[in-house]
């Protein structure tokens, strides 16, 4: 795939906070072979205002009300028009300038269909408290609990025609569902990145009370039940022990 196009993809509500740095951190990308697509959920807050200050550099801009992030998420892969998509979350940010660069070298030099990447999370003071480091997908590596990070993940738009969506019966797990889908179940073969392309914030919705872990865990065990996980209640405990290793 010679110099690709990539649609890029925030979804935002109520996140005055960081949409700035969001952006400025898609601007100033040296690649620039790319759409960006962003899909807010009716903010109430100085969101709109901030994003409007960016419009010449942004492509398409829906702010209604939705059903969620990967209802939104959806709304902006259908809107998309590039030959790859990627998602950038409004509280994340790329690590460098030359990150989307890197995702497309990846698809225009090998014959992949999806990339992805190692991942940062970070503080409010942007101080790296995890560091999420995937490795290079192996067949089977998600029966023992493994997943690339979602915000790193790029694939060929086509393959949401072929395989579906983002499944909004899944919860905050529709991440994790689709790539399962994908690369476990359809066997499409990832390329690995080894590098940080994406500073994340902590405190994702999953994460925010005990209630929300255990909802979770639920739609993790509904996703590998669905996509052919061969024991689920082995790799539900896997699957976050496979994540401590992360933070030393």
């Amino acid at each position: 795939m010679q110099d690709p196009k990539i649609s890029l993809i925030t979804v935002s509500f109520n996140a005055q906070a960081s949409i700035s740095q969001c952006i400025a951190s898609v601007i100033g990308q040296t690649f620039k072979n790319y759409e960006y697509i962003i899909i807010d959920g009716a903010s109430t807050d100085n969101t709109i205002n901030i994003i409007k200050k960016y419009e010449a550099d942004i492509n398409v801009l829906v702010s209604e009300p939705d059903n969620g992030i990967y209802d939104a998420i959806n709304k902006g892969i259908r809107l998309a028009k590039g030959d790859i998509i990627g998602i950038l979350n409004a509280d994340d940010f790329f690590a460098d300038s030359n990150a989307l660069g890197l995702v497309a070298e990846a698809f225009a030099q090998t014959n992949a269909e999806i990339v992805y990447a190692d991942l940062d999370y970070i503080n409010p003071d942007e101080k790296i408290i995890r560091k999420w480091r995937s490795g290079k997908y192996k067949i089977g590596k998600f029966n023992w609990g493994w997943m690339p990070p979602h915000p790193t993940f790029y694939c060929k738009r086509n393959l949401f025609e072929k395989y579906g969506y983002y499944s909004l019966e899944y919860g905050t797990a529709a991440d994790y569902e689709l790539m399962l889908r994908f690369i476990h179940r359809f066997k499409i073969d990832p390329f690995y990145i080894k590098k940080v392309t994406i500073k994340m914030k902590t405190g994702g919705v999953s994460n925010k009370s005990f209630g929300n872990r255990v909802k979770g865990l639920s739609f993790d065990f509904k996703a590998m039940r669905r996509n052919g996980i061969l024991l689920p209640a082995l790799t539900i405990i896997l699957k976050p022990l496979s994540k401590i290793s992360q933070y030393f």
